[in-house]
């Protein structure tokens, strides 16, 4: 079901700014849904490991949390008057745990909800520091903003249905609009529109950190997924496997266009309107058992269907490389987006420090 309350972008992700960058190394290649990384997403290789003090990414040791109340009261805190409500933690904590494929643990629930708590806090106080400076969008804005969240759904009573599941009316998600448009007017203009990186920074991130851009050997892989629920029974297991094996064969009939069935078959929503194609990965990447099936075959070889935890994958090896220094000329815009991503955190955080501090909040819970 769609959420409509996609609207509501908070703190990191405040509206306008741009989702952390992909490392260098997965310009070309993406993992298979659900595979494990060896890298930081948002870091150049070897960033996760041996990072200096202060680099982006690297958030301080925090204080245990204040724990939360079992049951939530409907009103959380206060921004200057302007209440934060139980539902707007509600549905962000939705978001999170629908990004994160699960639950938040029982341990983590304090740390995890007075996250969300302070996020939503900061939405406030920017939201209020937009009005104040006389950013607030026009109605028209505003309609043409619902307008286009309507066209998601095939009708206005699946709109309407899906406002009540999430607890809100008409006016309220309006309301709400107004607020996200708010907050990304303030931060274009005082977060966005002020970040810049040059080329000559770019070009000594790279020949400071050599070392982390040296590569084993890698393939380029593609494959074609069929997915396994975990919590399938025996016989849907069988019948994806089945259909695994029927493909296989179909990828190695004689003039078989792998990348015609990839994207006819595979269930991994990144790569498969690729042609499955994942680029080039090096070993430690890959989820174990699909990294051994993708060295061990020759270029143009395809491998038998391979059982992860994700499902079965049928792998066509394209080609293989060996050790190398990745040239500045393939990573450079992805450094360069890095550090424009540490800028922008860098300074939204400053920012919202500033807004925050021209606000009375009074935290309730």
């Amino acid at each position: 079901m769609k959420r409509v309350l996609s609207l509501l972008v908070l703190v990191p992700l405040v509206a306008g700014c741009k989702k952390t960058p992909a490392t260098p190394a997965a310009t070309t290649a993406q993992q298979p849904a659900g595979a494990p990384s060896a890298m930081n997403q948002g870091m150049p290789p070897g960033m996760a490991q041996g990072m200096p003090p202060g680099m982006p990414g690297m958030p301080p040791q925090a204080p245990p949390a204040k724990p939360m109340p079992a049951a939530l009261p409907d009103v959380l805190a206060k921004v200057n008057g302007e209440s934060v409500e139980r539902w707007e933690l509600e549905n962000a904590l939705k978001r999170a745990e629908a990004r994160a494929g699960s639950p938040v643990p029982a341990e983590k629930r304090d740390e995890v909800l007075r996250r969300i708590l302070d996020q939503i806090i900061a939405f406030h106080a920017l939201a209020i520091e937009s009005h104040a400076r006389k950013l607030d969008p026009t109605d028209a804005e505003v309609d043409a903003q619902l307008a286009m969240v309507k066209k998601q759904f095939p009708d206005e009573a699946e709109f309407q249905k899906n406002l009540t599941s999430e607890g809100l009316t008409l006016a309220t998600f309006r309301r709400q609009t107004m607020q996200s448009m708010r907050v990304q007017k303030i931060v274009e203009l005082e977060v966005n529109s002020k970040v810049a990186v040059a080329d000559n920074e770019v070009d000594a991130f790279y020949q400071m950190n050599l070392e982390r851009f040296k590569e084993g050997d890698s393939v380029h892989a593609s494959h074609i997924l069929i997915e396994v629920p975990k919590d399938a029974d025996a016989a849907t297991k069988q019948a994806a496997k089945a259909k695994a094996e029927a493909i296989l064969k179909q990828a190695r009939a004689p003039k078989a266009d792998f990348a015609k069935l990839a994207k006819e078959n595979s269930q991994d929503p990144g790569s498969a309107p690729n042609g499955g194609d994942l680029g080039f990965f090096p070993k430690g990447q890959m989820t174990p058992v699909f990294e051994e099936a993708a060295f061990k075959l020759k270029p143009g070889g395809i491998s038998g269907v391979v059982e992860s935890p994700f499902g079965f994958h049928i792998i066509k090896q394209i080609e293989r490389r060996g050790p190398r220094t990745t040239p500045l000329a393939e990573v450079g815009p992805q450094i360069k987006e890095f550090l424009l991503h540490g800028q922008r955190q860098t300074m939204l955080d400053r920012f919202i420090e500033q807004a925050k501090a021209k606000t009375k909040i009074q935290i309730l819970v």
